[in-house]
């Protein structure tokens, strides 16, 4: 099998550190030396296992990219950069007819899906890179649907620790009131309980002190008004492999939707790419 071309962008970023070294030692892919960055970053290059990646800052992307495509002209992009730079990339893969995998969140979603739908390239974005809590996920989702008003009368709430070098609160926490507030309680996304202190998270949360620098543990607590159930929903993730291997699977995904010339459709999530599985 040939190899796949692609970019990881965000470094020098933990995440797309932890992605680019996975993906050097993965038979699947060729790994282009460049990446996207923010203009704040100082470096130019970073050394990642004996290979000396290119950072490129937005106000070079534009000229940049005809080079790039001058030695590679078919690559999948995978954005793990900043929130603030979510919609921006995603216009500049678009325009470029660059396919990607967005595992960046924040921004503005609905916008987000709006340039991928308007596009000619196909795109996988989620809030969450993790094939087992993207279907833990559409199981709530079916419950949801299935037993609205389930928990009318019970309180939520929502606790979520990562990183502190994580800027914006979960994108699947706030996934995730949505299909409890469908089940009944009626929790505002702006409640929820961001925890980025690293003492809190060994202390009290009994986070194992090697995984404070990459780890991502929600707790969702249902409880009955008169107090007389509770009902509690975790998924705690150490370390980053279990994102490393959705997003991979993503990218083989977005080959196999390239392959497929009949395909309008350009808009596909992780659920998508369960189902094909």
């Amino acid at each position: 099998m040939e190899k796949i071309d692609i970019m990881i962008n965000g470094l020098p970023g933990n995440v797309a550190k932890t992605m680019t070294a996975s993906a050097l030692k993965d038979d699947r892919f060729n790994v282009l030396p460049l990446s996207l960055t923010g203009q704040e970053i100082e470096n130019k290059t970073i050394n990642i296992d004996d290979i000396t990646f290119e950072l490129i800052k937005p106000d070079t992307r534009d000229e940049k990219i005809k080079e790039i495509k001058s030695q590679s002209a078919s690559f999948i992009a995978v954005d793990y950069t900043h929130p603030t730079a979510v919609n921006s990339n995603a216009l500049f893969y678009t325009q470029n007819k660059i396919p990607f995998v967005m595992g960046t969140t924040g921004g503005d979603r609905d916008k987000l899906e709006q340039t991928v739908r308007q596009a000619s390239t196909p795109a996988v974005i989620a809030p969450n890179m993790a094939k087992q809590i993207v279907g833990f996920q559409a199981m709530m989702e079916y419950a949801a649907n299935s037993f609205p008003d389930l928990f009318h009368g019970y309180t939520l709430e929502v606790i979520e620790s990562h990183q502190n070098g994580k800027a914006d609160t979960s994108g699947t926490a706030k996934a995730m009131v949505g299909y409890f507030n469908k089940l009944g309680p009626d929790f505002d996304v702006n409640d929820i309980k961001m925890i980025r202190d690293p003492k809190i998270q060994e202390q009290e949360l009994k986070i194992p002190k090697e995984y404070l620098t990459g780890h991502g543990w929600h707790t969702y607590t249902l409880k009955a008004e008169d107090g007389s159930a509770m009902f509690e929903f975790k998924h705690n993730i150490n370390g980053r492999d279990i994102y490393v291997n959705g997003t991979f699977d993503a990218v083989m995904f977005l080959v196999q939707k390239l392959e497929e010339s009949d395909s309008t459709r350009k808009l596909y999530t992780m659920i998508d790419v369960l189902n094909r599985e």
